[in-house]
């Protein structure tokens, strides 16, 4: 308990703003070493982080865990959204959010006959290939875009483009025969938290699946992202 105290005493420090080794010492009276190593401990967790002058600043993963905080009410308002998706593309629609390395699905509306892409609820899918991988990964800080377009199907460039329109497209990138389109899910913080996706066989998507389905893609996702603000 007496770590946990300490780390929760730095955290509180760095909600002021960034700060220096010497700095995070004033601000907790913590010894100089022990502030040094839970910073640092606590950075490689992603819940510290370095800005641009080497200060620790308050990291990533603390977003992402107070929207996961809302995750219930994300799912909630999910189904009616992805249900009339389903309705208006013809095709199987997805919620997408991040888990760990991969992307996993919260909710989704299957076509109801004839040949689609099946998702089951809390299938886990990579973050290498895919157009809700590309929207998970498009907002991200420059290292894990770097980080995460390595072992990708896609590129550094690719995300810029989902970037300036506001969605992202693939075609047969995680399965063979299979397109999509996705748009972003924001948080009250304007976070990207999730992904909105159609997908279904290529005949029938095309291999521009954004011409068919963008717009109603992004619709969906902007309905999700007023849920949330509402909230």
């Amino acid at each position: 308990m007496g770590v946990l105290d300490k780390a929760s005493m730095l955290l509180d420090a760095l909600e002021g703003g960034p700060l220096t080794l010497a700095g995070l010492v004033a601000a907790t009276g913590l010894a100089r070493p022990t502030a040094h190593r839970l910073a640092t401990a606590l950075e490689h967790h992603r819940l510290v982080a370095r800005d641009v002058s080497g200060r620790f600043i308050l990291g990533p993963r603390l977003p992402e865990l107070a929207a996961a905080a809302g995750e219930d009410r994300l799912v909630a308002a999910a189904g009616p959204v992805l249900a009339q998706l389903r309705e208006q593309s013809g095709e199987s629609a997805q919620l997408y959010r991040r888990q760990g390395e991969g992307r996993i699905c919260v909710a989704a509306a299957e076509r109801l006959s004839g040949l689609r892409d099946t998702v089951p609820v809390g299938a886990v899918l990579t973050m290498h290939a895919g157009s809700a991988a590309q929207v998970l990964l498009a907002w991200e800080d420059p290292d894990r875009i770097h980080a995460g377009v390595r072992d990708a199907t896609f590129t550094a460039a690719t995300l810029a483009a989902v970037r300036r329109r506001g969605w992202a497209q693939s075609v047969a990138e995680r399965e063979q025969g299979v397109a999509s389109v996705s748009a972003p899910v924001r948080g009250p913080s304007n976070k990207v938290i999730a992904a909105v996706s159609v997908s279904g066989p290529l005949d029938r998507m095309g291999r521009v699946p954004g011409r068919l389905h963008s717009q109603a893609v992004l619709h969906a996702a902007g309905r999700l992202t007023e849920a949330l603000r509402r909230d």
